[in-house]
């Protein structure tokens, strides 16, 4: 089957075209006609599928109505919504609108956290037929009534599953009760668990549901290896595969952010191009790094989970878990990033002894197991015992305090101790003081009983006597005293 025959408007066909498309996939395939019919859709296919033309295409086809060249917001309210996780996501799909919709008079904006609401409240202003968005950035827009949903008549779920597992529900069902009740509505995830398909039928009418592959599979163009090592080597087994000359383009994914900004920093100091991509970095950062990464300037991009979703990378062809994920969805959205539309892509785990029940509920997920492979040119005698610090202080009994102490002197350097004067006011009086230093220049020596100087018994003897003391008051128990005896 053709772009042609599943009758879509030429010029948005002559928006595929240019983009070098010419066949659908599966899920391109069975869910452009439903939507194109109006129907509601739940459709679920492993990601990398073409799931975001899936609905993007046709959704476009069903605004041509609406497109005009008007300069007036009034002729460009919001027509269809669309919520993403997260900001990579939304930012990857709203060029995807871009692409497609680049022959017809349709806008689209893109809103997200962590930058200046500003820029995308002009936006607004000047009007969108199509909004992209993070539900936490929409609700602070609905909150500052710079947005409305009085014309919506389009709502689409991206990747519905990460939504419920970021806890976003809430946000999503608020701004669920703020559309109009006559919309259309499509729900599209890599996964299906039981609770989407709660949330499902609470939000969609009469779905149809497409599944173009079993849940929770993975592409049969990936290849899966695991190489056994003790954690303290992880990096070295790293650095060792990376000298490889074929692996120009590596997607690494490790457990936190300060694991991601430490492995990328400690790769650079190695010699390896790389940068970390996380939640704690700005927007700029994250899409600096990203650009980088895609055109080549940097070979090693270290991520979390956070972008597991949100990256789309032309033939990126190595993943590597440097840590396996507590979650084993999360290992199906990991290696998705690789072996996307038909290529093939190699998907790599590092295997510590305490990650042993991880690998087991990702077997268990993706329903085969997975060869574990020495790596036989790797030799780990002479290699320091330097992991994650995380894994090195439970191991070591060394606590928090000590993790910080470490960060700490790795960020400023060790601290250089102060030299004080050897004075007696510094210098307390141990055995272990040198004599010399037991007596200051005033001839005051610190190791005899005190004795008034004559000068000062003289001066104490000319002061005349000092009037009584008037009685002290008892005081009461409760204000701190001792009461009445």
């Amino acid at each position: 089957m053709k772009f042609d025959e599943l009758g879509l408007s030429p010029e948005i066909l002559q928006a595929v075209h240019d983009a070098g498309y010419t066949d659908p996939t599966p899920i391109q395939q069975q869910a452009i006609p439903v939507v194109l019919a109006g129907h509601d859709l739940m459709g679920g296919a492993q990601t990398g599928t073409g799931k975001t033309a899936g609905f993007t295409l046709p959704l476009l086809h069903r605004l041509l109505r609406h497109a005009n060249a008007s300069s007036s917001p009034a002729r460009h309210p919001v027509r269809a919504l669309i919520l993403t996780p997260t900001r990579e996501l939304a930012m990857q799909v709203e060029e995807s609108v871009k692409t497609y919709s680049k022959h017809v008079p349709l806008r689209s904006v893109c809103i997200y956290g962590g930058v200046d609401m500003k820029a995308q409240i002009a936006e607004l202003k000047e009007g969108r037929e199509i909004v992209v968005a993070t539900p936490g950035r929409l609700l602070d827009h609905v909150q500052q009534k710079t947005v409305s949903f009085n014309f919506v008549e389009f709502l689409v779920l991206d990747e519905a599953d990460r939504m419920l597992d970021m806890g976003f529900i809430p946000d999503i069902k608020r701004i669920i009760g703020l559309l109009p009740k006559e919309r259309q509505s499509l729900l599209f995830s890599a996964t299906f668990s039981d609770e989407i398909k709660r949330l499902a039928d609470a939000m969609l009418r009469q779905p149809q549901l497409i599944e173009v592959a079993r849940r929770n599979t993975v592409s049969e163009t990936i290849s899966h290896r695991v190489h056994p090592v003790s954690a303290d080597h992880k990096r070295h087994l790293l650095l060792h595969l990376l000298r490889d000359p074929g692996m120009t383009q590596v997607l690494v994914f490790v457990g936190t952010k300060f694991g991601a900004s430490r492995l990328a920093s400690w790769l650079e100091r190695q010699g390896i191009k790389a940068d970390a991509i996380h939640g704690d970095k700005s927007q700029q950062q994250r899409t600096e790094a990203l650009e980088a990464f895609k055109s080549g300037n940097v070979r090693v991009l270290v991520a979390t989970d956070v972008a597991a979703r949100g990256l789309d990378i032309d033939d990126l062809p190595h993943v590597i878990n440097y840590e396996l994920p507590h979650t084993a969805e999360d290992y199906v959205h990991r290696i998705g990033r690789t072996g996307r539309a038909g290529k093939k892509g190699e998907a790599i785990s590092f295997f510590a002894p305490e990650e042993k029940q991880r690998l087991a509920d990702i077997e268990k997920l993706i329903k085969f197991k997975i060869d574990q492979v020495e790596v036989a040119d790797f030799d780990v005698r002479g290699l320091p015992a330097d992991g994650g610090d995380r894994e090195r202080g439970e191991r070591t009994g060394r606590g928090h305090g000590h993790q910080h102490r470490e960060r700490e002197r790795e960020r400023h350097g060790p601290k250089v101790a102060v030299r004080l004067p050897e004075t007696s006011a510094h210098l307390p009086e141990t055995s272990a003081r040198p004599p010399s230093a037991k007596r200051a220049t005033s001839g005051f020596d610190a190791s005899k009983p005190y004795e008034p100087t004559p000068e000062a018994a003289a001066r104490l003897a000319e002061k005349p006597d000092a009037p009584p003391r008037r009685p002290v008051r008892p005081v009461a128990a409760l204000l701190g005293g001792l009461g009445k005896k």
